[in-house]
């Protein structure tokens, strides 16, 4: 069931429409990750969803009923947020959680057992009475995550909150995070640029550039199977190959590619033109040896261009005669050490049809500048 929904929704500034959401919809009890590049429309989504900014077209709805403007504070308090700066007051920490109960008039027992209840939630107990302005940055967010739910939302949106903060404080605020608002089965939507984060927390994933939504889905769908090229780049899958689909069987598209063929499970009609994407850490290598192709399996022998060290994995960029474009595979330290791989070197590049994702290039123009 949907919580929000937006329909039609565009927000415009200085003649140039910043959002433009034809139909996007916040279901209850899940956790949204809008996911986008800066300069998305990621904050002005927010600030729609948060009914603080009403879009210069389009409509709202709560539980099905339209939303009036201004929106009802009855309304608007059933929502809280959180941003990736914590913006704590002077005080203390307990005062900062409290605040916002405090405004609603709750000042009594029942409000202080909420208070602690939710300074336990974000292991910031025993912080209480300290100044909140010497917190450290992982406990200053807690404390903001705390203050927004202390006030039990039934929608909480998160603008960035973990932007500023290293990886493992990161992660484990991110788990803490993800625990809480299942435990009090809050609607959540969180916002960042970060593919990581969105795929650790999420139950949806929706992608925005330029204020577009680009594409919404399970985690694994936007990820294996991207709707458009824009969605594709923006998830790295690191090879998006332009075809034609020159033959279709029970369960194979044979798909060319220049002078090369490609299987893929993706079921097209014969004369469609594609673009063929197949995720880097899709792509098998070994030394090299026989490439014969077979049906569900693509095998070819390449040429090693560059090899990129990223850390724990290694990006091999290779000449596979794809007419100008190069494979792209992501392999372990271990892999390119065992193959001894150097710029010139062959090797055998292998992946199955089941990794061939093919998107239909009719319709796509739009995406082409995103």
């Amino acid at each position: 069931m949907s919580l929000l929904g937006l329909e039609g929704v565009e927000v415009v500034r200085e003649g140039r429409a910043i959002l433009s959401l034809p139909r996007l919809d916040v279901r209850e009890k899940e956790i949204l990750a809008v996911l986008g590049p800066t300069g998305a429309g990621k904050s002005t989504l927010l600030r729609v969803l948060h009914l603080l900014e009403r879009p210069d077209a389009g409509s709202l709805a709560w539980r099905g009923e339209r939303v009036p403007w201004p929106a009802p504070l009855a309304l608007r308090r059933r929502i809280s947020m959180a941003f990736q700066d914590p913006l704590l007051l002077s005080g203390t920490t307990y005062d900062n959680v409290a605040y916002g109960l405090g405004l609603r008039g709750q000042n009594g027992s029942g409000a202080r057992e909420r208070v602690e209840a939710a300074l336990r939630l974000f292991h910031v107990g025993h912080l209480a009475s300290q100044r909140a302005r010497t917190l450290s940055g992982g406990e200053a967010q807690r404390t903001a995550l705390a203050r927004a739910l202390v006030l039990s939302p039934e929608l909480l949106l998160l603008d960035e909150p973990f932007a500023a903060l290293d990886t493992p404080i990161r992660k484990h605020l991110l788990e803490e995070l993800r625990q809480a608002v299942r435990a009090h089965g809050i609607t959540c939507v969180y916002v960042t640029h970060e593919q990581s984060e969105a795929f650790a927390i999420a139950d949806r994933i929706a992608v925005l550039r330029r204020g577009r939504l680009l594409q919404a889905g399970a985690p694994e769908e936007v990820l294996l199977r991207p709707t458009s090229p824009a969605v594709a780049r923006f998830m790295q899958t690191g090879n998006i190959l332009p075809g034609v689909v020159s033959k279709r069987s029970e369960a194979i598209s044979e798909v060319t590619v220049g002078d090369r063929l490609l299987f893929s499970r993706t079921g097209l009609p014969a004369g469609t033109a594609v673009d063929a994407c197949i995720r880097r850490e899709e792509i098998l290598l070994e030394a090299p040896g026989d490439a014969s192709p077979a049906p569900g399996l693509n095998r070819f022998r390449g040429t090693v261009e560059t090899v990129v060290d990223l850390g724990s994995t290694m990006q091999v960029r290779i000449d596979a005669g794809f007419a100008g474009f190069p494979l792209q595979a992501l392999i372990t330290r271990r892999v390119a050490h065992d193959l001894s791989l150097e710029r010139g070197g062959e090797v055998l590049a292998t992946f199955s049809a089941a990794s061939v994702h093919l998107i239909p290039r009719e319709g796509n123009d739009a995406d082409a500048d995103l």
